[in-house]
């Protein structure tokens, strides 16, 4: 029976019956699409396709320049655009490592340990799901300087380090793991960290991977650690430097904008893409429960 039915949610095979299903989704994966496609041909439209009305979505004639002028505009600053582009990838790469070690520890620990606060702290993180970022800043600037963090990589990491929702999401993942698994491998000898690395990691990869996906958005496209807490220029962020051209941007800047548009959406796209077969079953997971 349960052959059957996975048969039915996931055939192998093209069937009529489909037909009605792909009727409907080839336009809505039409739609969807067009803003992406809309994005990357913009980055490449000359500066008068760029200001055509109505706008076009393809481009008729292709150039780098508007990449040519981002560069230049990069040098012209004293800090070239690859330091900032470098910046944000060693921050979101070691943030998202962090995180993912912090989350799936406290995750482990939460559902599967008994602690006398257990409650009050499992409840500040359900708090936190309500904050917006704007509004935990000023204590967030009082514990980066109090901690002599302003102008580090640690100004950037720490604040991102703690994701109310990932470590949500994570934790029903485990809550499903059965106790007797874990009971069979304390009796076999492992420790916490083997339970963990060899029991855990394998049974919540799917939240695992949606964390990782909403760690990397967030810290990517995270531009208030460049403004509050750091005052070096070489150690801001690529989207700080594309929200500085953004504020200022002329006519002239249109074609930049744009090139920094796409820079800013590809590595988000592209981890999305490498995630998303975790990421539905995540989704699918919460829904059933």
């Amino acid at each position: 029976m349960a052959n059957f039915q996975g048969s039915r949610i996931n055939p192998t095979r093209f069937s009529k019956g489909q037909i009605k299903f792909h009727a409907i989704a080839l336009p809505l994966s039409i739609a969807m699409l067009i803003p992406i496609v809309y994005i990357i041909n913009h980055a490449f439209k000359p500066l008068g396709e760029l200001f055509a009305f109505p706008p076009e979505i393809f481009v008729k004639h292709p150039t780098l320049q508007n990449f040519r002028d981002l560069f230049n505009l990069g040098g012209s600053t004293g800090i070239p655009m690859s330091r900032y582009f470098f910046n944000s990838m060693i921050v979101s790469v070691f943030t998202v490592i962090l995180n993912v070690i912090i989350t799936i520890m406290a995750a482990y620990v939460f559902s599967k340990k008994k602690f006398a606060i257990k409650g009050a702290l499992w409840g500040m993180n359900q708090m936190a799901l309500m904050f917006v970022t704007t509004a935990v800043g000023v204590p967030r600037f009082i514990v980066i300087t109090k901690m002599g963090l302003v102008n580090t990589w640690f100004a950037h990491i720490l604040p991102l380090l703690a994701m109310p929702v990932g470590l949500f999401l994570v934790k029903q993942f485990v809550d499903g793991i059965p106790d007797a698994l874990i009971e069979a491998a304390v009796m076999d000898g492992a420790g916490e960290l083997t339970i963990i690395a060899k029991v855990i990691v394998p049974l919540t990869k799917p939240a695992l991977a949606t964390s990782i996906v909403l760690t990397f958005q967030a810290v990517w496209n995270n531009v208030e650690t460049s403004n509050n807490f750091i005052t070096d220029e070489a150690m801001r962020t690529f989207n700080y430097f594309a929200s500085s051209i953004g504020t200022n941007a002329a006519m002239s800047a249109a074609g930049v904008t744009a090139a920094i548009a796409v820079i800013v959406f590809i590595p988000n796209l592209i981890i999305f893409i490498c995630m998303q077969s975790q990421v539905m079953n995540t989704m699918s997971h919460s829904g059933i429960k």
